[in-house]
């Protein structure tokens, strides 16, 4: 690789870098307009609790980890002390990707898909608990499954990476196992481990759902560095990740709203944000595999099936508060098998599905990682939860449930609530008014005589 290039792909990383940090705050106001007034402020910090906690544990030992040397050379994880404090990280040679950006990168999305989880378990989980969750889950579960699916052995055969990447040989671009799937079975586990909100299956409406549609479209920005910025480089792979990113975008916009219409009688804000938000997360494992065309029928796909799924979760009894599960799993795994199905030999990834003449052999490996990640993550993300719940407890109390998190967890409002009159200056105090005294008119004096 030359100067020039190094820098340009070093650019671009950059870039990507800056992308996918607004999708925290994204992710924060997607899943923030969606939940009851009264819960916003905490379903934001549960988000932004979220990235500070796997962000410090990154830096100290989660990149080594993740893309350290594999211990035994098994592909199950990467040495923890390899980079341990990432202190290795400050130099690099000048025709070269520098590891720190690579590292801030991957920082996000590991901080991300810990937050993703937070959907599945909104408005009764106390907040200590979910930030100790987030963080031994980070280590046990992320980590471990990210150096599987993310870490490449390298060229010159001295650092061994992940079993998936490497011995099986699945095709993940940018995350449907790694993130999305596994996320989405870490919402499932949790969500059974907690236990259903005293409302559901009647659960307070979306209260702002412009803020959703908001989020949705931070989201959507977002994501072409997420994707994109996959291919850590400013190359035809890049260009190609983002064009199958928009066009499966549209298709699962459109697919979503075509099922709404045909099984409500109407489209929705939510649907629209909710199709974006399934065809983005099909298409993040296939984006260098597909063509434009195998794009719009992932995004096709994920639409319309993630649709289906969102409302299976009250024939059930799952309490799957923001659709986790029926977006993130149910749309990785769409993802990730579609890709042994319409996977292009002509795309980046070199991959040929079942209908490009490749038969089974490359639906059977992603079938695999998708099997490996489902069991592995369920596993341990219930055994987690089972302890931090036998040690401190995972919901609140009734009565801070039904008051809302906002004020009882973290003493503040979103919103200006339940004032009575006009609010005066020095009136207001912690989000909420003082309503002023009331007066009572005098009575009308009779008119006087002569």
């Amino acid at each position: 690789m030359s100067m020039n290039q190094a820098a340009a792909d070093t650019a671009w990383v950059l870039a990507a870098f800056a992308l996918v940090a607004l999708m925290v705050p994204g992710l924060a106001l997607f899943y923030g307009g969606m939940v009851s007034v009264r819960n916003t402020l905490n379903m934001a910090m549960m988000i932004f609790g979220a990235l500070a906690v796997v962000g410090v544990l990154w830096v100290i030992v989660g990149y080594s980890a993740a893309f350290g040397d594999s211990v035994g050379g098994l592909g199950l994880l990467g040495n923890p002390f390899e980079y341990f404090g990432s202190s290795k990280l400050l130099t690099a040679p000048t025709d070269a990707l520098p590891p720190a950006v690579f590292s801030a990168f991957q920082l996000l999305f590991a901080a991300i898909t810990v937050a993703l989880i937070a959907g599945a378990i909104a408005d009764r989980m106390k907040f200590g608990a979910w930030m100790a969750f987030a963080g031994i889950w980070a280590l046990l579960v992320y980590f471990p499954v990210a150096h599987w699916v993310f870490a490449f052995d390298s060229e010159d055969g001295t650092v061994t990476g992940g079993w998936i990447a490497n011995t099986l040989g699945a095709v993940d671009f940018a995350g449907g196992t790694a993130v999305h799937i596994n996320a989405g079975v870490a919402a499932l586990a949790l969500a059974l481990v907690l236990g259903k909100r005293s409302s559901f299956p009647n659960p307070p409406r979306p209260h702002n759902l412009p803020l959703t549609m908001l989020g949705a479209g931070i989201l959507f920005f977002g994501w072409f560095g997420f994707n994109g910025g996959s291919a850590l480089a400013a190359d035809n792979t890049a260009a190609v990740v983002i064009l199958n990113t928009v066009a499966a975008a549209c298709a699962g916009i459109s697919a979503w709203l075509l099922v709404e219409k045909w099984r409500e009688g109407r489209a929705t804000s939510l649907g629209a944000s909710s199709g974006l938000i399934a065809a983005l997360v099909g298409i993040t494992p296939a984006c260098g595999a597909v063509s434009p065309l195998g794009a719009l029928i992932v995004g096709a796909a994920c639409g319309a099936l993630c649709c289906l799924a969102v409302s299976v979760k009250y024939r059930v009894g799952l309490d799957d508060s923001l659709d986790v599960v029926g977006i993130h799993l149910v749309g990785g795994v769409i993802g990730t098998l579609l890709i042994g199905l319409i996977a292009d030999p002509a795309a980046p990834n070199g991959a040929t599905g079942l209908f490009y003449g490749g038969g089974l052999d490359t639906l059977w490996r992603q079938a695999v990682a998708v099997l490996a990640v489902v069991a592995y993550t369920f596993a341990v993300t219930w055994l987690i939860a089972k302890a931090i719940h036998l040690v401190r407890g995972l919901r609140v109390a009734p009565d801070s449930e039904a008051e809302g998190l906002d004020s009882t967890v973290h003493g503040e409002t979103a919103y200006l609530i339940d004032i009575i009159g006009p609010v005066t200056n020095g009136s207001a105090t912690n989000g909420k008014a003082e309503p002023e005294p009331e007066t009572v008119p005098e009575p009308e004096k009779a008119p006087a005589t002569t």
